[in-house]
């Protein structure tokens, strides 16, 4: 498993607010390692009578031990979430959707300076099944295993995630990057980690139509992976010029098609499955 593991000891910003209380307590019936909560004004009070609430998140490294954030506050204050996070913390999570794009070049600028792995905006987050999951993702169609997931979108995550398990295929981690056009990590950053895991045999690659990211994974993969990866591309009938779903999905020029993602992952040594139901048995083939 990658970022996520038994040593991750995690506070949730926004805990009090409507999203983070429902997924806050989702993560603790899924044994996550939340040790702590943060609402500005509602420091001193427990959530669910068991994770302490602080003001701050300096307030709380006083008391509790923490090394990751998961940030569900709305748009207009993450900014200010994720820099208090990047000063303190090795792994910040940002759920929180439609941050404007110059706020998000402002976080990953820090992220970077501070060395702090940022996933997200705009992600589902992350799940290592029998661990824990930093995110907001239903967890019955996830089940302990050697693949690793990568994806853009979080309902195709969710989507190829549930054919693995009816098939018998487990995950060891599933990693949403965000569908943002600006984001923390990115499908080089995940391979990496992938490629370094004892855990992962074996990576799902699912991308969309948009930008070049999936064309930079498929040279890092014909360079540097030894591990089989099988992929799927979203937007095969998507017009050019309009934005499909996420801001970062829209066709600009020759770039971004799913012909020419596919054709740089195939370059790659990757099969490109057309439809999710697909992917099992590309991965059949390839472990």
């Amino acid at each position: 498993m990658i970022l996520l593991n038994e040593d991750t000891k995690c506070l949730v910003q926004g805990i009090t607010g409507k999203q983070g209380s429902f997924h806050t307590e989702q993560m603790l019936n899924y044994n996550t390692n939340i040790v702590a909560g943060i609402t500005p004004g509602k420091g001193g009070q427990k959530f669910m009578d068991r994770v302490p609430i602080f003001n701050s998140i300096e307030e709380a490294k006083e008391e509790v031990d923490i090394n990751a954030s998961i940030i569900f506050v709305p748009a207009r204050f993450a900014k200010d979430a994720a820099f208090e996070a990047i000063r303190h913390l090795d792994l910040v999570v940002i759920i929180s959707e439609h941050i404007p794009v110059h706020d998000s070049m402002k976080i990953m600028a820090y992220a970077q300076e501070m060395d702090t792995t940022i996933i997200g905006p705009n992600t589902p987050g992350i799940i290592s099944p029998g661990v824990g999951k930093l995110g907001i993702m239903p967890t019955h169609i996830f089940k302990e295993g050697n693949v690793g997931v990568i994806s853009r979108s979080g309902t195709l995550t969710y989507e190829i995630a549930s054919e693995l398990t009816n098939a018998g295929i487990g995950q060891s981690t599933a990693v949403g990057i965000g569908g943002d056009p600006v984001t923390g990590d990115n499908y080089v950053d995940i391979l990496k980690r992938f490629e370094k895991d004892d855990a992962t045999d074996a990576v799902v690659l699912i991308g969309e139509i948009g930008g070049t990211a999936e064309e930079r994974a498929g040279k890092f993969i014909a360079e540097e992976m030894s591990k089989p990866v099988v992929s799927y591309i979203a937007g095969r009938t998507a017009p050019p010029g309009k934005r499909m779903g996420h801001a970062g999905a829209i066709i600009q020029g020759n770039s971004g098609t799913v012909a020419s993602k596919t054709k740089a992952l195939n370059e790659a040594g990757v099969d490109v499955a057309e439809k999710p139901s697909e992917i099992v048995d590309l991965l059949k083939k390839v472990m």
